[in-house]
C-alpha cells in the first residue's frame, strides 16, 4: 500500500507563489510515475503536470505552462510542485497520484491517491 500526503496549500493572491509537496511512503516510490491533479469547485478534475521515475517532466497543462514547474525527490520520496503567478482560475484541490505507468493517465491517475490540500488564490 502506498501513501500519499500532500502539503503546501493555502490562500495567496494573485501573482503569488506556493510550493506544494507531496511525500511517499510504503514502497520504493523512486521506480513510480507522478503527477499532480487539480478539481475547481464545479469542475471536473484535470491533470495539472506529470513526471517519470528518473525526474523528467512527462506532461504539463498548457494552462498552466511557463508557471508552475514538477520535480520529485527520490532520494526524500517527495514530489513538488512549484506555482508561480497564481491566477484565480488555479484555486481548487490539487492531489498527487503515484503508481505504474499507464496509458490513461491524464483522465485517471495512477493507481494512488493523496488526499489533496486546498489551493485558493484571491484576486
Amino acid at each position: 500500500q502506498v501513501h500519499l500526503v500532500e502539503s503546501g496549500g493555502g490562500s495567496v493572491q494573485a501573482g503569488g507563489s506556493l510550493r506544494l509537496s507531496c511525500a511517499a511512503s510504503g514502497y520504493t516510490s523512486s521506480s513510480a510515475c507522478m503527477g499532480w491533479f487539480r478539481q475547481a469547485p464545479g469542475k471536473e478534475r484535470e491533470a495539472v503536470a506529470g513526471i517519470n521515475p528518473s525526474g523528467t517532466p512527462s506532461y504539463v497543462a498548457a494552462s498552466v505552462k511557463g508557471r508552475f514547474t514538477i520535480s520529485r525527490d527520490n532520494a526524500k520520496n517527495t514530489l513538488y510542485l512549484d506555482m508561480n503567478s497564481l491566477e484565480s482560475e488555479d484555486t481548487g484541490v490539487y492531489s498527487c497520484t503515484a503508481g505504474a505507468w499507464r496509458d490513461d493517465w491524464l483522465d485517471r491517475g495512477y493507481q494512488f491517491w493523496g488526499q489533496g490540500t486546498q489551493v485558493t488564490v484571491s484576486s
